[in-house]
């Protein structure tokens, strides 16, 4: 019984304690109207470097397409010069040993 009595006077002492604590103040509306304004210009602007960011990787890979398609053009070229040339040599060491 003095366990429970002693429990009820330290729970009326909590909420007394509770009760005299100052309530948080209440976001006014205005207030709150303009943090969602900040909010929504900081998101605007992230949404806009992120697609400033994105656009540059397109042109980045786009020119790096590019470049790779030339050299892969300037290695075929190259490899059907050898091929003319080792197809000459063979043709001229064919002669050579068909004229002896």
């Amino acid at each position: 019984m003095k366990k429970t009595i002693a429990t009820l006077i330290a729970g009326l002492f909590a909420t007394a304690a509770f009760a005299q604590a100052p309530a948080p103040a209440a976001a006014t509306p205005a207030a709150a109207k303009a943090e969602m304004k900040e909010t929504k210009a900081a998101a605007k602007a992230d949404v806009k470097e992120t697609k400033a960011v994105a656009r540059a990787d397109v042109k980045e890979a786009k020119a790096e397409a590019k470049e790779t398609k030339k050299e892969a053009k300037a290695d075929v070229k190259q490899a059907k010069a050898e091929h003319k040339a080792t197809k000459a040599t063979k043709a001229t060491k064919a002669t050579k040993v068909a004229t002896k």
